[in-house]
């Protein structure tokens, strides 16, 4: 049955890459995706296939029953674009200005379209259920999982897999990890509110840029000498604001920052650290703070049973090349929240573009893919799915 699926999802290779330039031509930004979730949910309605829309929200959910009872295996994929520009010379460009898929969302789409088509066809020999979640707004907190999640998209699902097409890894490359692969992205606001004045008269005032500027070195400290030396985490200030003519000093100062751990304990702690510096430090300079710390989405944490599963499909999938453990990414993403309800795991496909030394990284306006990273990443998911709906038939014939 693998090899029937390898060859149908080679033939469809053309469509998938159609669907996918399509997509990166009309992106839509987290929250606004209407026309794509419409274009999705048509695909399935064409093909005969149950779906669900605005579930969620913006969600589809689609459903391949097979001709036998068994499991439900889970997939999922993102298909929301980002406010960017396309700066890219290449004819799929993004004719939506200021918007792109600039995160392979896109190819992620295609790829389960395609493998989802696959499948359909194969329906008569499955033995169980496969749910395809097209989950909108990932890149945006809160997010579409959440309140997908809670219209029901997992309800019945004993296992979920998911992967991202990582354009910095080459092509051929599967990058998987028992435990947390993606850390918790958090963001927090701080303003400090002095006291303005004149440019020529310092002592009159209380300098908001001068006691921000402390602030950012002492947040610096959080990690190299509050956070235990064997656990990972980052404090990154990100925006620091303080409009004002050249010969003026500023009242007040707004940061902004982005903090990123994998212990639930680390990012409390941090949280604390933080309104505790903050305190600290305008104490001193005889100012007031507002402090605002707001929680994205938790660490992405990998079930053993199952990556122990993904690994063993995907050494014998077509086109993989390799396929090694990788360490932890700092990145976040909220397929956190289906591995908190039921088992799964979450993995990268290399998808370097071809005849390039360094890819340009996800988020930037000249991001790509190799779109035949689609193909093996379809052809993974696809293995992953067939192995464990046999391997579940296989031990209940024995019981």
């Amino acid at each position: 049955m693998l090899q029937n699926l390898y060859e149908s999802l080679d033939k469809k290779y053309t469509e998938m890459v159609d669907i996918r330039r399509y997509l990166h031509q009309h992106p839509e930004v987290s929250f606004k995706e209407y026309k794509t979730a419409e274009y999705i949910s048509n695909f399935y309605k064409n093909l005969g296939i149950e779906v669900r829309t605005n579930v969620g929200g913006n969600g589809v959910v689609a459903k391949i029953h097979g001709n036998k009872p068994g499991p439900t295996v889970a997939l999922r994929a993102d298909f929301d674009a980002l406010p960017i520009q396309d700066e890219k010379d290449v004819p799929y460009k993004s004719t939506v200005p200021g918007v792109m898929h600039a995160c392979g969302h896109d190819g992620h789409t295609a790829t389960l379209l395609v493998l989802a088509k696959t499948l359909h066809e194969m329906k008569e020999q499955l033995a169980g259920t496969v749910v395809l979640i097209h989950q909108h707004a990932e890149e945006f907190a809160p997010g579409g999982a959440i309140s997908m999640i809670e219209d029901g998209c997992l309800e019945g699902v004993d296992v979920v897999f998911g992967t991202h097409l990582w354009a910095t890894t080459p092509t051929g490359s599967i990058e998987y990890r028992v435990g947390p692969i993606m850390a918790a992205a958090d963001r927090f606001e701080v303003k400090i509110q002095g006291s303005g004045g004149h440019g020529a008269h310092p002592h009159t005032t209380k300098d908001a840029v001068v006691i921000g500027s402390q602030l950012v070195m002492n947040l610096q400290q959080i990690v190299s000498r509050r956070v235990d030396p064997v656990e990972s985490a980052v404090v990154s200030i990100g925006s620091f604001v303080a409009e004002n003519p050249f010969n003026v000093i500023a009242d007040s100062v707004k940061l902004g920052g982005t903090v990123r751990t994998f212990s639930e304990d680390v990012r409390d702690q941090i949280e604390h650290e933080i309104e505790r510096i903050v305190k600290g430090t305008c104490i001193a300079a005889d100012s007031t703070y507002s402090y605002a710390f707001h929680r994205g989405y938790p660490a992405v944490v990998n079930h053993k049973e199952q990556t122990d599963f993904l690994v063993k499909a995907a050494e014998n999938v077509p086109g993989v090349t390799n396929v090694t453990e990788t360490a932890p990414q700092m990145g976040g993403e909220d397929f956190a929240y289906y591995l908190q309800h039921v088992p799964g795991t979450f993995f990268f496909t290399g998808a370097k573009p071809a005849d390039v030394t360094e890819a340009y990284p996800h988020h930037h306006p000249k991001f790509d893919i190799d779109e035949k990273a689609m193909l093996i990443a379809a052809k993974t998911l696809g293995s992953a799915t067939l192995n464990y709906l046999s391997v579940a038939k296989s031990e209940e014939a024995t019981v």
